[in-house]
């Protein structure tokens, strides 16, 4: 059998092709690929051969965040049918380091996450019609939703992992900066959560209408209106807490200076260094908080999404079959137009 895939071999240098497909091995399963989502990291691979200290060494199958539909099964699986639509959790914890051994596997010193760049040999990821994988890294997405929005169960337990760092939001007033897949579906979390108001900001009108369509009060294009938040940094600041999403140093200053005294800043869009204004987080006894990726959440997102608690369907702006993979790749670096951008498989 053979499967089409899309594989980078360097910055803008991503080509489809064909490979063999080895048969489901002793506890594993055939998947019939169905949708995958282009994630900020597969398109800084594309654009950029990399980010910071991780580059694109080798070619690479691209995709961690994705669906299918069993087509077979290896030796000793249960739970799972042909034909059921799974969400495919792309994290590989070794379980033996100590990290694992102290029930922190998100931070595993021998992590293999799918379609990363991280270590040599890079791992490859799920951008084909085809793939073989552990039993135990596919969750019954339910018969209730499509492939599009199982394979949105990645990026919403990235924002679940946010969430669990932030606390109990009941009754909040929060901010969230960025409004691009992630911070679109932080405002759905947090609304879940019970949060009472929540206001976004971004540069990019289409941006701020799906934080809308997922549950934002208030959205404000600071580009626009750069002075938009000045009303929210009276008095020390109005904010509880702040889901910092965009990974722009000014956005990270203004919510500094927009939650209040003991409040909390979660950090989950990435970059480089920043300056940070040490004299007001530590005035105002801040306490600023990192997020990485998810743990248990996957499966919680899993559950959400199968039963619509949370709709991630606004977020889906575009989708492309396979063949059609650099278009889809230049779709999704138009922010003005794109913020899910997904491939499609085998129907």
């Amino acid at each position: 059998m053979h499967t089409r895939l899309a594989r980078l071999y360097g910055q803008r240098d991503l080509r489809v092709e064909l490979a063999e497909v080895p048969a489901p091995g002793h506890g594993e399963v055939l998947l019939k690929m169905a949708a995958g989502g282009i994630c900020g990291s597969d398109l800084h691979y594309y654009q950029d051969g990399g980010f910071g200290p991780v580059r694109v060494r080798e070619p690479i199958i691209p995709g961690h965040e994705a669906s299918g539909r069993v087509g077979a099964f290896g030796g000793d699986v249960s739970g799972l049918d042909v034909g059921d639509l799974v969400a495919v959790n792309p994290s590989q914890p070794c379980g033996a380091c100590r990290f694992c051994g102290d029930g922190l596997a998100v931070h595993c010193l021998n992590m293999r996450f799918l379609g990363s760049a991280m270590r040599l040999p890079h791992t490859q990821g799920m951008f084909r019609d085809w793939l073989v994988v552990p039993a135990r890294q596919c969750h019954p997405a339910g018969t209730l939703v499509g492939a599009g929005e199982a394979a949105c169960a990645e990026p919403l337990a990235v924002c679940l992992h946010a969430l669990a760092q932030a606390g109990d939001v009941r009754r909040k007033k929060i901010l969230v900066t960025g409004a691009g897949p992630i911070g679109a579906l932080v405002v759905a979390a947090v609304r879940h959560g019970g949060a009472d108001e929540v206001v976004v900001t971004d540069l990019a009108d289409a941006a701020l209408d799906r934080a809308m369509a997922m549950g934002a009060t208030r959205t404000i294009n600071i580009g626009r209106d750069p002075a938009g938040l000045a009303p929210y940094e009276t008095d020390k600041g109005q904010f509880h807490l702040a889901f910092e999403c965009s990974a722009a140093e000014p956005a990270l200053r203004s919510a500094v200076a927009a939650v209040r005294p003991r409040g909390m800043i979660v950090q989950v869009g990435v970059t480089g260094d920043v300056k940070l204004p040490l004299h007001a987080l530590v005035g105002k006894e801040l306490r600023l908080v990192g997020s990485q990726r998810f743990d248990q959440e996957f499966a919680l997102a899993v559950a959400l999404i199968a039963d619509r608690r949370i709709d991630v369907r606004p977020i889906i702006s575009h989708q492309f079959p396979v063949e059609e993979a650099v278009r889809a790749f230049e779709q999704a670096g138009d922010r003005s137009a794109a913020c899910k951008v997904q491939l499609t498989f085998l129907s």
